[in-house]
């Protein structure tokens, strides 16, 4: 009993019992604020789902809502070996080796665990949740990666608050969009955290474990591991410089191990998935993260065989192994280079690191989110936290100096930041990515004023009276005695220190020192009142445009909105669905149905028919040749879809149909057959509208035809020859016309059929063989390691114009 009672804690005095409830209080309120943000992140992402129901939204998702739907019926073994004939008509696609799959498990297991807790929900259900699910986990984590950079409760929570509900995170996170970014920004900041966690301190490394699965999920659920396994590399780096100049063994050893876990886990973790194969230690989008890891091998060699070498003669040796290391890298690299091992850039990242906008690859150049991103783009997706995230990353640096400040997690932040504030200024589409980092920091600085508002409720630091009261009294030190004569031996003994004032330099310590006190943190508690009452207009202005974009903007599902008629009522516009709800009804279930690549994935997931091509666009080629074929005469037209579709289903009726986009069309057509426009006419300008309306070129297509029939042009109706295409279906408000081929080519169709090969790839039939030998494949700017290969007249003239 005695034992027991001595582990007890000791009683508190009064004024400590008081403190400890306040404390209390203190962590009740923020778990209160917490769970606030957190609902805060789940409602805004549902509108969609009040307003239409539980839909998947635009086109992405319906492929991997399909893909998923194919994991949870026939399991993994199937998923990884799927080889779809469904899509991509004659060729098809092995899905399970040119997907990453981590979407898809993760609702497969959410499936099946809600399936063992007796709470039933249908995978189309889990599909359209999981974007607002992992919308609500990124908001937290994102707490959390800011907590662990400046210690502070507050400033974690501001982030929590800025990124529930900031318009950049939410672009890809409401519930429906069940699209990759959605769960992937999860990962990201998942694998952030563990691995600012596993550099807190020398004995942190373990976490290094976490760090690397971490990673590996990011892998499998997003191209953009790329961007993350490069960001975690230059950091290391940098922090493994100040180790170096601070000559601090212990901190770089535990982050030596803490990134080697990271690299190794992640790496072996990677190449266990399909689509990446070995490109971590192939390509040179990744290899700066491979050298990263080879320099801290050499390090930790070096710091092996330091014994007691001084500082300099350390460095020395460093130098010494660092220059054989490099020299052996050097001849690797040499020796490999010509025999083509190391991957070029791809036309996405190149673009990010090119001054002009275009890439040389007319496909990627014709999607809007691949262009630069204007200041109206930031304003809408960052808003007001633009600004408040520079206050907020200085104050993080300056938090970081003052011990025991985590330097590491805020240098993090800082890099994380400016590093993806660079990279969605180069293409639209990733301001997704600099959501995160700019809650981050903008969280910083609103947590920062309320850290200075609660600072009278700090305890009191104590002051120089106090310590000298407490520390027991040092014997001065006695003089040596020699024995000769009583003198003392030696330098007599120091008289102590005269005490600095501000003027010798202590200027910003004494400040410091008195913002401590009761006074100062009540002009600290006056300053953050002022300045947070002068943020809290420009605070509720933040809300309000995020809740409106979110409920007017982003929650549309795009495959159905809703319109106001000349009438004054208001509709929902449901014509595509209506279209694709047709094509499963009234065609058979072997149907190929032509459509530009944009409408394969709805094609597939919602008609339940073979489509032509989709989003995936992994084979340029093959929508240069449907391109071609839409911006070709109806006979020649003809000529080709015969052979490979029964229906060609076109987008009309205004906004963003097919006449919007046909441009497009004809400079990828003429990318890969020059004879579309022609070598002469790089941007297929002959194809298009002038002062007096469409082309010549234009007004012979197929897709205008299609698209305007039944329109006056110049005094004449437009019509589709029925000889060649007979319209099926027009949807309710003209949105979506479905042509059947006529005179189909039995023959062709059956070739493909019978000469697939055991994995279920196809062939284009021997119709197109004239047709096909007069292409010119596909080399776009970055393909530097091809031998030989003409480069198209698109490419030639970006290359010659400098993208302009």
């Amino acid at each position: 009993l005695k034992w027991a009672v001595q582990l007890l804690p000791p009683p508190r005095a009064p004024a400590a019992m008081g403190a400890s409830a306040m404390q209390l209080l203190k962590w009740a309120v923020q778990l209160l604020a917490l769970a606030y943000f957190l609902t805060q992140a789940y409602d805004i992402r549902l509108f969609a789902v009040r307003e239409y129901g539980k839909v998947i939204h635009e086109f992405d998702p319906w492929f991997n809502f399909r893909a998923a739907q194919y994991l949870v019926d026939n399991g993994w073994h199937k998923f990884i070996n799927w080889f779809d004939t469904k899509v991509w008509y004659p060729l098809g696609r092995p899905v399970g080796h040119t997907i990453y799959p981590g979407m898809q498990v993760a609702a497969a297991v959410i499936y099946h665990s809600l399936e063992a807790l007796g709470a039933p929900m249908s995978i189309n259900d889990v599909c359209v949740f999981i974007p607002a699910w992992f919308g609500v986990s990124a908001t937290f984590l994102a707490g959390a990666l800011t907590r662990e950079a400046t210690q502070s409760n507050a400033m974690g929570l501001g982030a929590c608050a800025i990124m529930a509900v900031i318009p950049a995170h939410l672009m890809r996170s409401v519930a429906g969009g069940y699209d990759n970014e959605s769960v992937a920004v999860t990962a990201i900041i998942l694998t952030f955290y563990c691995w600012c966690r596993s550099i807190r301190n020398a004995s942190s490394w373990p976490v290094g474990f976490a760090t690397g699965f971490a990673y590996v999920f990011m892998v499998a659920t997003w191209g953009g591991y790329v961007f993350v396994v490069n960001l975690v590399a230059l950091h290391a780096a940098v922090v493994t410089l100040s180790c170096m100049a601070r000559d601090k063994d212990d901190e770089l050893k535990g982050l030596h191990k803490a990134y080697s876990l990271f690299y190794v886990i992640g790496v072996a973790g990677a190449v266990q998935i399909p689509v990446v194969g070995w490109t971590p230690l192939k390509s040179l989008e990744q290899i700066s993260a491979l050298l990263v890891f080879l320099g801290l091998q050499v390090l930790a060699f070096c710091a092996a065989r330091r014994g007691k070498m001084t500082f300099m003669e350390y460095n020395m040796l460093r130098f010494k192994i660092a220059g054989v290391a490099v020299g052996v890298l050097a001849v690797v690299a040499a020796c490999l280079w010509p025999t083509g091992y190391f991957g070029p850039l791809s036309s996405r990242v190149r673009g990010l690191f090119v001054k002009h906008t275009r890439t040389g690859n007319p496909l990627v150049d014709s999607v809007a989110e691949h262009q630069a991103t204007s200041p109206d783009a930031y304003w809408n997706y960052v808003h007001y936290c633009g600004y408040w995230a520079v206050p907020g990353i200085i104050i993080a640096a300056a938090n970081a100096a003052v011990p025991p400040g985590r330097g590491a997690a805020t240098s993090f932040l800082m890099l994380y930041l400016a590093v993806t504030y660079y990279f969605s200024s180069k293409m639209t589409r990733l301001v997704l990515i600099l959501g995160p980092p700019t809650a981050m920091a903008g969280g910083v600085f609103i947590g920062w004023l309320f850290d200075q508002i609660g600072a009278p409720l700090e305890d009191d630091e104590p002051t120089d009276n106090k310590v000298a009261e407490a520390k027991p009294a040092e014997p001065e030190p006695e003089a040596k005695q020699t024995g000769k004569k009583g003198k003392a031996k030696g330098k007599p003994a120091p008289t102590p220190p005269k005490k600095k004032s501000a003027k010798d330099g202590n200027d910003i310590k004494e400040a410091l020192k008195f913002f401590k006190t009761k006074e100062g943190r009540n002009i600290r508690a006056g300053v953050g009142a002022v300045v947070l009452l002068g943020t809290w207009s420009f605070w509720g202005s933040f809300q309000r445009h995020s809740w409106e974009l979110a409920e007017y903007s982003l929650s549309h599902p795009s495959i159905m909105y809703k319109v106001r008629l000349k009438t004054g009522e208001q509709v929902i516009l449901d014509d595509y669905r209506e279209a694709y709800y047709w094509l499963s009804s009234n065609t058979r279930p072997s149907a190929r149905i032509v459509a530009w690549w944009d409408y394969g994935y709805q094609i597939t997931g919602i008609g339940n028919r073979t489509s032509i091509a989709d989003g995936n666009t992994w084979n340029h080629e093959h929508i240069a040749l449907l391109g071609k074929a839409l911006v070709s005469p109806q006979p020649k037209a003809h000529d080709i879809l015969r052979h490979i579709g029964d229906y060609v289903l076109v987008w009309a009726g205004g906004g963003g149909d097919d006449m919007a986009k046909s441009p497009h069309l004809a400079r990828i057509g003429n990318s890969v057959y020059p004879d579309t426009c022609g070598e002469e006419d790089p941007t297929c300008s002959k194809f298009g509208f002038d002062h007096f309306g469409p082309t010549p070129m234009m007004q012979r297509s197929l897709l205008y035809r299609m698209c305007k029939e039944g329109q006056k042009e110049g005094g004449k109706e437009v019509t589709v020859n029925p000889k060649y295409f007979k319209l099926s279906f027009v949807s309710k408000f003209g949105k979506v016309r479905i042509y059947e081929i006529q005179n189909v080519s039995k023959e062709s169709r059956t070739w493909v059929r019978e000469n697939r090969d055991p994995s279920g790839r196809g062939y284009y039939p021997p119709a197109l063989k004239e047709l096909l030998s007069t292409k010119q494949d596909f080399a776009q700017v970055e393909d530097f390691n091809r031998k030989g290969g003409k480069k198209n007249a698109y490419t030639r003239y970006v290359e010659e114009s400098g993208g302009r």
